[in-house]
This record gives structure tokens, C-alpha cells and sequence, in this order.
């Protein structure tokens, strides 16, 4: 490690982001990955049905961003796709987020009329409106269906995707999936929908394709990096790093778990091979209670694709787990858990790595927050360019 500027823990958006633009800025990077793939949760690749398996569930790249498009696209191409997702209720499918076509789905043509006029003479037309805002609503009738919606849509999926009740887990999580006052079926509305032409790894493997950049995949950070809050330095394989570590794992597991586990919601799929085309769109959604369904999804790859093979189909049965670092099922953290004692359990762990000033937190893991990846790709962005005005 004499010669490297930046060492990097973690091979996804937020490292390899970094590690490019740093890079280009003549810095010395290495990265070291513990699994042994790049692109880290976005990794996909040509399965058996000749489907691109997105290994750790559905990505969808969506966004306003102009800075994250233009950044990307110096590695990939695209292909236009909108996301469109139906969700099992009562029987049905119907359109998730829920929206005008949902509500005359699954009422009757008068009431449904009646329920859209209220609606819109409220809203407005095109509006995206919470759920949490519609179940305070001063008319009766809204907040009728907004308990209605709350009930058939959110209650059954949060405990299912949580673990907790809808109204143990912060305002945050159940508020970014809105009820539309629209009869636009797309999942996301963003200015720029599409794909990586040849996949996210291809993406990846162009972006650190520098010769100023090393990748260690099959590497344990913790095997070779040891932190000393007391003395605020870092180590590596047992020396003393002056340089920059810029950290996107767990940020209990690199000091040690000494205020205990951050709590994460993991999720495990069973992927099975399926004939023709198995649903309507790439994912469908059962927000019905656990003894029904026990699963969240069901997504199916290939129809996200641009030339999807049509023979055979790959599809993933999704199944939320709590985290556990040391299970067989359920030992990947995906989604950070928002309570009042994990948001001041982070706090701490932050608190003592100010000691440490040459480590630098980023990305979901990292940083204890939610990110998409066009969200990840403008902080690592920025991130990177702040830290090379230093």
C-alpha cells in the first residue's frame, strides 16, 4: 500500500464512482472487494436462459439528474425502459403505485367516479400525494380510501418488507411510495428511464478499467484494515496508512460491533425457471398479509430486457429476512432499519471515527441512508470532487 493515495472498501456505485474520478485525477486507487464480482448489489449476468439475472433483485436505473447521466453514460450505453409494477389485491392486478386506474379496478363504476372527482378537485390532476397525508385528510371520504389503499397496499407489505408494524417504522419508508392522482402507470416519473445496453457489470467494468485503479476481489477489508479510534489512525496489514480510506461497508463491522448491531433488513430470492412469459410486467407485488403470501415480489428479469429470449423465462420470489451476519438465509444487509435506538446507535459509531481523520464514510451502508443509484452516483460525484479540492 506505499504507493496508494486512496484506499477503497467496496466495489458498487459508491466506490467505484469515486475511485473513477479520483483516478482520472492521477490518484493511486485500490479497491478491495469481499465478493467476487464488481458492481456491488447492481451485479447482473446471462443466466442459463440466456435472461440477465440481476443477482440481488430488480435495478432500475430512473432520474432527473443530468450530472449522473452524463457521468454513466461515458461507460454505457442505454436502452429506453419504464418500470411498471402491478400488485395482487383482492384478487387483482392492479397498478402499484396506486392510482386512478387502481381505484376503478377495484370499485364499482359509480363509487369509483365519485372517489377519482374528490380526488382531483382536491389534488389536482398529476399530483403524487402520501399516504400518511391522505389518512389525515379533513374529508371523510378520502380518508376512507386512503384507509382503504393503507390496508390492501402498505400495511401487510411494511411487515412483511420490515418486520415491524407500519406505524413502528419512520414516516420516510412508507412515504416514498405515493398514491397518484394520475392515470400514469409507471413506476418511477423521472426525466431519464432506461438501461445499461449490456448490463450494469459491463457498466462497472468499463469504469474501472484505469490504470490507476486496482480491484482485490475475493478480499475481506477487515482482513487487512484495522482502525484505532483512540489514536486515530488506520492500519494496514499491520502499518501505519496516511493515506485516504474512503469506507462503503458496515460501519459496525470496521469498529469491531463495539455499540452493537446496526439492525438491516436482508432479503433472499428463490429463482426458478419458467416456459414463455410467467406475468404481465417485471414485477408484481402481493401486499397481502404473511400467511397468505409469504413472500414481498415476484420479479421477472427478462422483461426488462431489450431482446429478452422467448422460450424460457428466470423469475425471483422475493423473501425479506432481518439480517443476520452469521445466518445461512438472511446474511446480506440490504436496507437500513430507521428506529430512534439504531439512528443513535450510528451516531455513536460516526462519533468515534471523527477520532480518524482520513476515513471517509459513503453509501448506503456507510452512511446509514437509502440511496438509489442515480441518489449513490451524485454523492460519490461530489464527494470525490470535494475531496480532490483538498
Amino acid at each position: 500500500m506505499k504507493n496508494t493515495d486512496v484506499l477503497i472498501v467496496g466495489a458498487g456505485f459508491a466506490g467505484a464512482v469515486s475511485a473513477r474520478v479520483l483516478a482520472d485525477a492521477g490518484k493511486k486507487v485500490v479497491i478491495l472487494e469481499k465478493r467476487n464480482h464488481i458492481g456491488g448489489n447492481a451485479y447482473d449476468w446471462i443466466d442459463e436462459n440466456d435472461v440477465m439475472r440481476h443477482e440481488y433483485g430488480p435495478h432500475i436505473f430512473h432520474t432527473s439528474s443530468e450530472k449522473a447521466v452524463q457521468f454513466l453514460s461515458r461507460f454505457t450505453g442505454w436502452y429506453d425502459y419504464e418500470h411498471r409494477v402491478l400488485g395482487c389485491i383482492e384478487d387483482q392486478l392492479v397498478p402499484i403505485p396506486f392510482n386512478l386506474t387502481s381505484i376503478e379496478k377495484l370499485f364499482d363504476a359509480q363509487k369509483a367516479d365519485h372517489l377519482k372527482d374528490v380526488l382531483i378537485r382536491t389534488y389536482g390532476m398529476e399530483k403524487k400525494v402520501p399516504i400518511l397525508e391522505l389518512r389525515k385528510s379533513e374529508d371523510p371520504e378520502i380518508r376512507e380510501l386512503a384507509e382503504y389503499i393503507f390496508e390492501h397496499v402498505f400495511k401487510y407489505y411494511t411487515m412483511k418488507q420490515w418486520g415491524y408494524t407500519a406505524e413502528e417504522i419512520d414516516p420516510a419508508v412508507t412515504g416514498r411510495v405515493p398514491v397518484l392522482v394520475s392515470y400514469d402507470d409507471r413506476y418511477f416519473q423521472d426525466t431519464f428511464q432506461k438501461m445499461p445496453d449490456q448490463g450494469y457489470t459491463a457498466m462497472f467494468e468499463k469504469m474501472l478499467d484505469h490504470e490507476n485503479i486496482q480491484v482485490c476481489l475475493n478480499t475481506e477489508a477487515m482482513d487487512h484494515l484495522r482502525v484505532d479510534a483512540e489514536q486515530g489512525c488506520v492500519y494496514v496489514d499491520g502499518e501505519k496508512f496516511d493515506g485516504i480510506v474512503i469506507f462503503t461497508g458496515l460501519v459496525d463491522q470496521l469498529l469491531g460491533y463495539t455499540n452493537g448491531d446496526l439492525p438491516y433488513r436482508s432479503l433472499e430470492f428463490d429463482v426458478q425457471s419458467k416456459a414463455g412469459q410467467y406475468q404481465p410486467v417485471t414485477t408484481v407485488n402481493y401486499p397481502t398479509p404473511a400467511e397468505v403470501n409469504p413472500y414481498t415480489r415476484i420479479t421477472e428479469y427478462k422483461n426488462m430486457m431489450k431482446d429478452a429470449p422467448k422460450e424460457k423465462t428466470t423469475i425471483a420470489v422475493e423473501y425479506p429476512y432481518k439480517y443476520n451476519r452469521t445466518g445461512e438465509k438472511g446474511n446480506v444487509p440490504y436496507y437500513p432499519v430507521f428506529t430512534d435506538d439504531s439512528k443513535a446507535m450510528y451516531a455513536a459509531y460516526v462519533e468515534k471515527l471523527k477520532a480518524v481523520p482520513n476515513i471517509y464514510l459513503l453509501g448506503r451502508l456507510a452512511e446509514y441512508k437509502y440511496y438509489n443509484m442515480d441518489q449513490i452516483t451524485d454523492a460519490a460525484l461530489a464527494f470525490a470532487e470535494k475531496l480532490l479540492e483538498k
